[in-house]
């Protein structure tokens, strides 16, 4: 069973993330949307199948990353989220919360070796 299919994110934490973003935008030229930016890319050299990688800047004070106390979260391009879920209890790791489906994919939140959180993410492409 594949697993990860590549990188979904990064999410960091900052003390102004409007504040960042904009320098990210003037500094590297990144094109900022309100969640961060968007790096679009096609899967394999001659695809015509379109997926993402979001960068997003999140507030210092977020509860977002809980229960891991680290400053970044790495989001994961899995298939088949459910299965993949399901193997990785057998395989005794935590899972912090249940599936969650969005227009634009299922989420859930594992915990790592060193108990930082992970997002692992079914993109609807």
């Amino acid at each position: 069973m594949k697993k990860v299919t590549g990188i979904g994110g990064i999410f960091f934490k900052c003390k102004d993330p409007k504040k960042m973003t904009a320098w990210y935008e003037k500094h590297l030229g990144l094109d900022t949307n309100p969640y961060g930016a968007t790096f679009e890319w096609f899967e394999g050299a001659d695809s015509t199948k379109k997926a993402q990688t979001q960068w997003t800047p999140f507030a210092e004070n977020t509860k977002y990353f809980e229960p891991s106390a680290r400053e970044f979260m790495i989001n994961y391009r899995v298939e088949n989220l459910e299965a993949l879920v399901e193997e990785l209890k057998k395989e005794g790791v935590t899972i912090v919360d249940k599936i969650e489906t969005y227009d634009y994919g299922k989420f859930v939140h594992i915990l790592d070796a060193e108990g930082n959180k992970v997002e692992l993410w079914e993109p609807k492409d």
